[in-house]
């Protein structure tokens, strides 16, 4: 079994469930998928990483970051940049957060130093609905001086989240689709 199928099992079983849930875009949804519930799981969290690498390395432009918003990026951005040290690709880690730190340096993002000012960053999620939350990090990413080149997520829910990126300018690549992980009779 390749890591990408491995990874979709994992997805299915700790992630996955149907019922009646509210986004965070507060839509209503026949099904959720809890994303931390892989990516905190030891073989979940390498795979992911792995996989949004793998990724990150296909982009054309060179990737000089990797990061995303507190909480549910943390565990991926982490993977990531563990991943790219073993490839001997090193890639820094750094993560965006909610409210900007009320003490010290006043920072919105943890780990700016490692970056080269102005590079280009990818951004990981660990599921795409509407894309806001996104456009929020590209925002606050962008205020600190670096250029996002690429986001990349664990699951595309292809509810309008790669279009509205794309729309701004920034390409949306996914390890799964909804399509890909559940097939199509799912409807939100």
């Amino acid at each position: 079994m390749n890591e990408r199928q491995r990874l979709k099992e994992l997805l299915l079983h700790k992630s996955y469930r149907q019922g009646t849930f509210t986004l965070t875009s507060g839509k209503t949804s026949d099904f959720y998928v809890d994303g931390k519930q892989t990516t905190l799981d030891a073989e979940g969290g390498y795979l992911c990483g792995r996989l949004l690498f793998d990724l990150i390395q296909q982009h054309p432009e060179s990737i000089m970051g990797v990061g995303g918003m507190t909480l549910g990026a943390d565990p991926l951005v982490t993977a990531v940049s563990l991943v790219s040290f073993l490839e001997k690709a090193p890639i820094p880690a750094f993560i965006v957060r909610k409210e900007a730190k009320g003490h010290g340096t006043g920072n919105y993002i943890e780990g700016k130093n490692n970056l080269v000012p102005g590079g280009a960053v990818a951004l990981v999620e660990d599921v795409v609905t509407t894309g806001g939350t996104l456009l929020k990090v590209i925002q606050r990413v962008e205020d600190e001086g670096f250029k996002v080149g690429l986001v990349v997520t664990v699951v595309d829910r292809q509810e309008g989240g790669a279009e509205t990126l794309a729309a701004a300018g920034y390409p949306l690549r996914a390890i799964f689709t909804r399509e890909q992980l559940i097939g199509k009779g799912q409807q939100t």
